[in-house]
């Protein structure tokens, strides 16, 4: 694999992974006891925790790049060769 091939798949991957992550823990400040903040609806975060949130992003991110890296670097999985065949 490249080096901008692995700079893809990692950034294509971090993107995906962010929006699972994002909704984690999210509480609306309608339930929250505090007051809505003046200028953002009612089913807004009150603590979104964002930085937390692209942290375990980056490490899920690595952890699956590693996989996909080895699996590209050993050949286990050779896509070319699966749709040659098609």
């Amino acid at each position: 694999m490249s080096i901008v091939g692995g700079v893809v798949i990692f950034t294509i991957t971090w993107m995906l992974v962010l929006f699972t992550v994002l909704p984690w823990g999210v509480k609306p400040q309608s339930e929250d006891e505090g007051e809505i903040e003046p200028g953002t609806v009612e089913s807004a975060p009150s603590n979104p925790r964002i930085w937390t949130k692209f942290a375990m992003t980056t490490v899920i991110t690595t952890l699956l790049f590693i996989i996909v890296w080895t699996i590209v670097d050993l050949d286990l999985f050779d896509i070319r060769a699966y749709f040659q065949d098609i």
